[in-house]
């Protein structure tokens, strides 16, 4: 059961930038439409012009929570840009050193993120979007819930790069 339950909450981030990423794809689409044709239509047949300023506000606010919990998810499966050549030489436990040290900062820039998000999220809770008229904070939380779960997915990481498993691991294993 807990197996069962830990994959259902290890899912959820996966399955929201899924969403967003589909919800920005038919946003951009809905947003070409309506600038190129319906504007179009609008001024050919002398008809009212339709305001599509909250496509633009969906995009914005869709691409920033995307885009921090797909950073945190890239830290997890390790697929974020990095060169291991130097490393590569390096004796397993100079390595091991290494990548836990490179853990340590990722979790400490997940709690600086967090931190400082919590920040400009109170800062802006008095502010809305004009086009969707939304608090401002919902925006700004995007940057708190990633750097939490960048803190999260830092510490597995960190396990993982002591225990030698999954992507991190897996730069730590070898012969001395």
């Amino acid at each position: 059961m807990r197996g069962r339950l830990s994959s259902w909450i290890g899912a959820i981030p996966h399955v929201v930038i899924t969403v967003l990423m589909v919800v920005v794809t038919v946003d951009m689409l809905v947003g070409v439409f309506l600038r190129y044709v319906m504007t179009w239509v609008s001024a050919t047949f002398d008809l009212p012009s339709i305001r599509f300023f909250w496509v633009e506000e969906i995009g914005e606010w869709s691409l920033a929570w995307l885009s921090f919990i797909a950073a945190a998810l890239g830290i997890r499966r390790g697929i974020h840009f990095a060169v291991h050549l130097v490393i590569n030489g390096f004796p397993l436990p100079l390595r091991r050193a290494v990548l836990a040290a490179q853990c340590l900062l990722i979790v400490l820039f997940g709690a600086l993120l967090a931190i400082f998000g919590w920040q400009v999220a109170e800062l802006n809770s008095q502010s809305f979007s004009p086009a969707l008229v939304l608090n401002l904070r919902w925006l700004y939380l995007s940057s708190v819930v990633g750097g939490v779960l960048i803190v999260i997915y830092g510490c597995i990481t960190l396990g993982d790069v002591f225990s030698g498993r999954g992507p991190w691991g897996e730069l730590v294993k070898g012969t001395e």
